[in-house]
């Protein structure tokens, strides 16, 4: 009796590939519709083609309880006729996990914008990937762009079967062997035309991955709801639960919580506990703690600057500084964060005139980040009755990109004309001449 037997292995590997995408243009995709959305340009990662579909206002479906204007969405898409280039049969997609995550300007990854997926299909992402707030004030959107990273990982199976003469075969190489083989048997034998199909067999069946450069989406597609986010493809990393996790994926017993040492600094500044100095301004006191104060240079002098032996003030009066701006400065000194009150837009006025007094206390006291931030927002305010002050306060403290900005609004259509008439030009005439000879220069160019 003759036993025949044969072995075969199915040998699973990891292809990996990145695409960096570019949103250019931000404040015009906030104006799309919830559900419509832009897509990217097709590109290559871990063999196979791909496209990023943003919605710059996430659908309310199906979550009609949660305001859609919150959050942006982010979704992969596998390109349908990727899907004979995988290995599984040709109506199934790949086996893929993915991370979409925002980058900061160093290309580097921001930890609280990270999205993990669970094995993937043909469409999968993330409903809250962020909340256009959060975007809108953050140090990641320069000049109307901001970027996203996608890395992609995509199994792929390859097996060998045993040959007539016992001898294992690749999958693959069997494939291109055959078509070689088929193109000698034919009419007009020729290598050259065999090797041309042995290397077209093995384009298509192995196509190498590549990384695809940064494209800007340009393309507005007609509104489209995306699919109901399902369990297994679209729990990001910091939601997943040990319930929803599944058996393959590594076991994971601590959660380590994001760092927060402004908000136990915030709240050493409001109990007043160990508080050891008092700063008074309008006859108002704030408690203080002089070690965390002297984060500020001006008040590093007057607290530990040349002293008699044994004397250290324990009380110094704020002059010419409003309670409420001197309050916002002091947040600011204990957890290097404006308070929400500032930094959400509830009223123009107030948070322009907020920004315009918090602008000037940073730069008494030395507070370079805080006097940017302040220059930036202001940039946001730049209108034609606003214009005159607001380019007025730059030129006296030094703001030169807040200056800049001011300049190129008045260069631009009609704005000269109808800011000329306002009170607040008639200031910047008065306080700051030499700026309107600049800007006389420029009109005349």
């Amino acid at each position: 009796m003759v036993i025949i037997s044969s072995t075969s292995t199915m040998a699973i590997r990891e292809v990996t590939g990145s695409h960096v995408l570019t949103i250019d243009g931000y404040s015009m995709a906030k104006q799309l519709q919830p559900g419509e959305f832009l897509t990217s340009s097709t590109f290559m990662a871990a063999g196979h083609r791909w496209c990023i579909r943003y919605y710059p206002c996430s659908s309310d479906y199906p979550y009609p309880d949660d305001p859609p204007s919150k959050w942006t969405s982010m979704y992969l898409q596998l390109e349908r006729r990727s899907y004979s280039n995988s290995n599984y049969n040709g109506s199934s997609p790949c086996m893929a996990r993915f991370t979409i995550s925002l980058l900061d300007w160093n290309g580097q990854v921001v930890p609280w914008c990270s999205h993990v997926s669970k094995d993937g299909i043909d469409m999968a992402g993330f409903r809250k990937f962020v909340k256009r707030k959060d975007l809108d004030k953050s140090d990641h959107l320069r000049g109307d762009c901001f970027r996203v990273c996608c890395d992609i990982t995509v199994l792929v199976k390859e097996t060998t079967t045993p040959t007539v003469d016992g001898t294992a075969t690749n999958d693959v190489a069997t494939s291109v062997a055959n078509a070689a083989a088929a193109v000698r048997s034919a009419v007009v034998p020729s290598a050259t035309v065999a090797n041309a199909v042995a290397a077209a067999v093995r384009s298509a069946i192995v196509p190498p991955p590549t990384v695809a450069n940064a494209v800007k989406s340009t393309v507005v597609a007609a509104p489209l709801l995306p699919p109901p986010p399902a369990a297994e493809n679209t729990v990001s990393k910091k939601e997943m639960t040990k319930e929803d996790d599944d058996d393959d994926a590594p076991a994971r017993f601590v959660v380590v919580p994001p760092p927060d040492m402004d908000r136990h600094l915030g709240h050493l500044l409001s109990s007043g506990e160990g508080a050891d100095v008092t700063l008074e301004v309008e006859g108002e006191t704030f408690m203080a703690h002089r070690t965390i104060i002297v984060w500020s240079p001006v008040f590093k002098e007057e607290l530990f600057g040349p002293m008699e032996e044994g004397t250290s003030p324990t009380c110094v009066r704020i002059k010419d500084m409003e309670a409420s701006v001197f309050k916002v400065l002091l947040h600011f000194i204990y957890t290097d964060l404006l308070p929400p009150d500032v930094v959400d837009d509830d009223g123009e006025s107030e948070t322009m005139a907020m920004a315009q007094h918090l602008l000037v206390a940073a730069e008494r006291y030395g507070m370079e980040r805080l006097k940017l931030m302040c220059e930036d927002k202001l940039c946001n305010y730049v209108g034609t009755s606003s214009v005159g002050t607001i380019l007025a306060l730059a030129e006296q403290h030094g703001c030169d990109g807040l200056k800049k900005a001011c300049l190129k609004f008045l260069m631009s259509g009609s704005n000269l004309k109808v800011a000329i008439a306002t009170d607040g030009f008639d200031h910047l005439a008065k306080s700051c001449p030499s700026v309107l000879k600049e800007l006389l220069s420029k009109v005349a160019l």
